[in-house]
């Protein structure tokens, strides 16, 4: 009996375009990379080294991939500005989607997905948010869910990127809804994992600094900053992001409970190799997110594959990527007007606390 095999697409071919790709290629046993595309003529060109060669057919227009007989689901890795967009014309064109963060920079915006996927049942629409598909994560999560830290109650957890003096954070702040939207989306969706999907946020509140790249506040943005989340259960969660670290990649999360804590990634490292110098002993740490979380972006590839094949529950729902959008967006806009946020237990903002 033959392998059954899922057809699918890719959509952009950037840098996190191009990890996609090659993971749907090369290590995803079930599932073919049948095309991809990009308006980009240097993306083109790599991926006519990279991927034509093994049958991947290649399109400037992304309308047109959709239509590739026998297409079956869409890894959508484009700029953040057309995710939702691109999502939604997947879903109409009846194919499985694959969508990663955010959704949009838009709680609306986010929200027309669920939309359109809430009308396709029987399609597998999924916001990728690869800490959720990291071994260590998922340990953690286990561990929590069992009862062995007691009741979840504080939530503290960091994306802290390696400096990039190119001057690449800037330019991207341009699309990239701002630094909570898109750098700490991963946090906030941990902490609606960690706290229960359908966490209520009673308020939001957040500060940030413009350390190293002043020209990022043109963008009404910054390169570090700090939020806080309440949620109306009791629970709190605490966000650090930055742009400016030295040593490479720092992601760090800590779950508080009533009777103990769980930590993963406290001491981020490369590999198990000390090195012994005349001033001390070190270790290396990856220089990216995608060193730190590769393995998970493959998981992630072959867990999207199965379900759709096998008709599988995804492992989390689509509205819980427009409450973190929701949760990001507020952070943004609390970092930018100094004000702190409120929320009443339907969602909805209200002007104060609702005591």
């Amino acid at each position: 009996m033959p392998v059954q095999t899922l057809k699918i697409a890719c959509a952009g071919l950037g840098r996190m375009g191009k990890r996609h790709a090659l993971h749907f290629l090369e290590r995803t046993p079930r599932a073919q990379l049948v095309a991809a595309s990009t308006p980009d003529d240097a993306e083109i060109e790599w991926a006519k080294q990279h991927l034509e060669p093994f049958g991947v057919r290649l399109y400037k227009d992304y309308d047109e991939m959709l239509k590739q007989e026998g297409l079956q689901a869409v890894v959508i890795a484009s700029v953040t500005t057309v995710h939702a967009e691109q999502a939604i014309k997947a879903i109409n064109a009846n194919l499985h989607v694959l969508c990663e963060k955010p959704l949009s920079t838009s709680v609306e915006v986010s929200q027309s997905v669920v939309d359109a996927a809430q009308k396709k049942p029987h399609l597998k629409v999924m916001c990728g948010f690869s800490r959720r598909f990291d071994d260590s994560y998922r340990d953690a999560w286990e561990k929590m869910d069992s009862g062995l830290i007691g009741r979840p109650s504080i939530f503290r957890s960091q994306t802290c990127d390696m400096l990039d003096p190119s001057g690449f954070f800037v330019a991207y702040a341009e699309f990239s809804g701002g630094i909570f939207v898109d750098c700490s989306i991963h946090d906030i969706d941990l902490a609606l994992w960690f706290f229960g999907q359908n966490s209520q946020v009673k308020s939001v509140v957040a500060s940030g600094i413009t350390a190293v790249q002043p020209e990022l506040r043109k963008h009404n943005d910054r390169d570090n900053a700090v939020g806080i989340v309440e949620f109306y259960g009791g629970q709190i969660a605490y966000l650090f992001c930055s742009r400016m670290m030295a040593a490479g990649q720092d992601d760090a999360t800590e779950i508080i409970g009533t009777s103990g804590k769980l930590t993963v990634n406290a001491q981020p490292q490369s590999n198990l190799v000390n090195i012994y110098e005349p001033t001390g002993i070190r270790r290396e740490i990856p220089a990216h997110y995608y060193g730190r979380f590769e393995q998970a972006f493959v998981n992630e590839a072959n867990q999207f594959t199965a379900c759709c094949l096998d008709d599988k529950k995804l492992p989390m729902k689509l509205s819980g990527a427009v409450q973190a959008v929701k949760i990001g967006c507020a952070l943004q806009e609390s970092l930018n007007s100094g004000r702190k946020i409120w929320f009443d237990r339907t969602g909805r903002r209200v002007e104060k606390a609702i005591l």
